[in-house]
């Protein structure tokens, strides 16, 4: 699971750097706080990769999910961006327990039945 999800959050943060330009177009919105908010959610997405196996680290994540739609009220292409992302985010979370599960389920079965030694090994 950590590999899928941290591939995810390492897409986010492009996205997001590259969000940060388009709303630097923005004359309402100030290029200190656009690079704040934009910089603050890259670091977050950037720490998220080491923490996802953690309590709380895929909750985070779905927090995060949930903010990069909402970042559509300013940049409304985001809103497009963010579900995509989301659907890549549940998928990653999703396949990555079963991929979790399964390596599991071979370690005890190798456990179990460790491999013979070839003859010639030796």
């Amino acid at each position: 699971m950590r590999t899928l999800c941290a591939s995810t959050l390492i897409g986010e943060v492009f996205v997001i750097g590259f969000a940060g330009l388009v709303a630097m177009k923005d004359p309402d919105l100030s290029t200190g706080t656009v690079w704040t908010v934009s910089g603050i959610a890259m670091a977050v997405c950037v720490l998220l990769c080491g923490m996802i196996t953690r309590p709380g680290g895929v909750q985070l994540g779905w927090a995060l999910q949930i903010a990069l739609i909402a970042s559509g009220f300013i940049v409304p292409s985001m809103f497009f961006l963010g579900a995509i992302f989301a659907a890549l985010w549940w998928a990653s979370v999703h396949y990555g327990r079963k991929i979790d599960e399964a390596k599991a389920r071979f370690a005890a079965q190798a456990a179990d039945h460790p491999a013979p030694v070839p003859p010639d090994a030796a």
